[in-house]
């Protein structure tokens, strides 16, 4: 939550490239954090009045991207996803991997420097998970920092670095590999997933 700037340290410091987030106001935090993460929540958080497509489009609305190219993006994302035929349908006609792909998908739509995952894959079946994780893989190629909280040690392995915690205390740190692209990672998060 203080990584996603959605609560405040109750001390330290906190930098994002190279911005002192700890010193800001909430309206600074919230443009940051509208202008460069995404969130795969556990419990999905669709907005049950809107569809499948708006629930993906509604993170391009708050980013102000114009009309036809925001189609584009959903059509893409729908289609990435093989999800086309779904969405028309609201959050209640889905079956709950189904919520969690809208939601992954409404995460990752906007292209953010930082994604955070909580147990990502928690209610797909295996072969959604290992596409999930495949897409994970690839926007971490692509720049993408990706930080996921999972008890999967499946899910782990495609990261490049595995920081385990047991009762809050780290237990373990370990790099995998180098991250194949840190042009753009964020200062102050951890490279990779």
């Amino acid at each position: 939550n203080i990584i996603g700037m959605l609560e405040e340290p109750s001390g330290g410091s906190y930098y994002f490239y190279d911005e002192a987030v700890h010193q800001f106001n909430e309206r600074k935090r919230s443009d940051l954090h509208k202008a460069y993460m995404g969130f795969v929540f556990q419990a999905y958080h669709l907005i049950d009045d809107l569809t499948v497509y708006e629930n993906i489009e509604t993170p391009l609305l708050y980013r102000n991207v114009k009309g036809k190219e925001r189609k584009s993006m959903v059509a893409e994302i729908l289609d990435r996803f093989n999800i086309v035929a779904k969405k028309d349908l609201f959050p209640e006609q889905l079956s709950g991997g189904q919520q969690q792909l809208v939601g992954v998908a409404r995460a990752v739509i906007s292209r953010p420097r930082l994604l955070l995952a909580d147990e990502p894959t928690g209610n797909l079946h295996t072969k959604q998970g290992d596409q999930i994780m495949e897409l994970f893989k690839e926007l971490n190629d692509e720049g993408v920092t990706i930080i996921q909280v999972t008890h999967s040690e499946r899910n782990a392995s495609f990261g490049t670095r595995i920081i385990e915690l047991i009762d809050g205390n780290i237990r373990r740190d370990e790099q995998l590999r180098e991250p194949s692209n840190q042009a753009d990672t964020p200062k102050g998060v951890p490279n990779g997933k």
